[in-house]
Formats: structure tokens, sequence, C-alpha cells
């Protein structure tokens, strides 16, 4: 909700959500799209996408183009053209990166090709995790082994591209800061 809100997608766009997973992102994310936006779901993993594609179809949403691809590997030209052939524009609006970029070996190059994926004047939002601060540090052993656990490396730092990268910064930070939360209009350096 919080990566959503940060990134503030408006009706009739069409956002990528990079490492979609089972689609948790959709019911938030078609309320802002409405039936005119689209969702365009990428995830490496097969059942992922299964999951997924049973959530859009159970719920009657037409409006979610679901790839599997894997973000750090793909081309962006046949991915477009997939996104094309499901009835999506080749170039998205937005994208939102939820607790996907720490998960991958090279998220630096799978953060090149979503941007492009991307329109020029694309929102791009990230949210990812770092060790807990403040209050919170008590918790590191185990925000450090619940990430280990899930294969996801808690010092990527991802959302540091959008401090970087991004302009019009939105951000946040929650659970005693192990959930950082940024977007931002991205610039032309993808």
């Amino acid at each position: 909700m919080l990566g959503i809100d940060a990134l503030a997608p408006a009706a009739g766009q069409q956002v990528l959500d990079i490492g979609c997973g089972t689609g948790l992102n959709f019911p938030l994310l078609r309320e802002r799209l409405g039936t005119a936006g689209t969702i365009v779901g990428i995830d490496r993993s097969a059942q992922m996408l299964h999951q997924a594609r049973r959530r859009a179809r159970a719920r009657g949403w037409e409006n979610v183009i679901l790839l599997q691809a894997d973000m750090v590997l793909l081309d962006p030209g046949s991915v477009a053209a997939r996104i094309e052939d499901g009835g999506g524009a080749a170039v998205s609006d937005a994208a939102l990166a939820t607790y996907s970029l720490s998960l991958m070996g090279d998220w630096e190059q799978a953060w090149t090709n979503m941007n492009r994926l991307l329109s020029a004047d694309a929102r791009i939002g990230v949210v990812d995790m770092q060790d807990p601060v403040g209050w919170a540090r008590w918790l590191t052993p185990l925000a450090r082994l619940a990430c280990a656990a899930g294969g996801s490396d808690i010092t990527a730092a991802p959302w540091q591209a959008v401090e970087k990268r991004c302009v019009d910064v939105v951000r946040a930070s929650a659970r005693g800061g192990h959930l950082q939360i940024r977007a931002g209009k991205r610039t032309d350096d993808r």
C-alpha cells in the first residue's frame, strides 16, 4: 500500500509490476488505474504467475497482462513486443518493484531493463528491505534471517537507485526502518 501510494499511479495508466508474484499488488493498482488502465505483471516464476492469473480471472480483470521473464536477463525489445501482443502499450507510464529487486542477483541490470520499458517521464517505485534502525535495531538478526530464508539480499538497498536517478522523490519507511519506500519521476539517465 505504501509503495502504491508513493508511486501515485493515475487512472488509465499502464504500470509494470516487477516481480509481481501472485499478484498481491493488483487489487490496489486496479483501484487506482480503473478499467482503462493496464497492469503488466512480470515474474520469472511460472508458479507465481499461475496464481496471479487465477487471481485476475477470478475477479474478471481483463486489463492484466502477465509475462514470465527474468528482469536481469530479458531483452526489453522482445518484452515490449509481448506486452503489445497482450493488448498493452510498448512503453509503460510507471513501474513498481515490491520486495523483488533485492531477490535479483544483479538488480542494477534489472533496473536498466525496467527503464527501457518505461516512457521518458515515467514514475518508478521501489519497496524493499534493510536492517531495522533505531528502536527496532534489536530485530536485525530476525530480519536478516527472514530475508536470507526468502532469498533476498538485505544489504542490496535498491531504493537508492530511485534516490540517485529520479527527481521529485517521495520517501517513506515502515517497521522500524526495515521497509524502505521510494518513488520518483525517472530522468533520461536510465
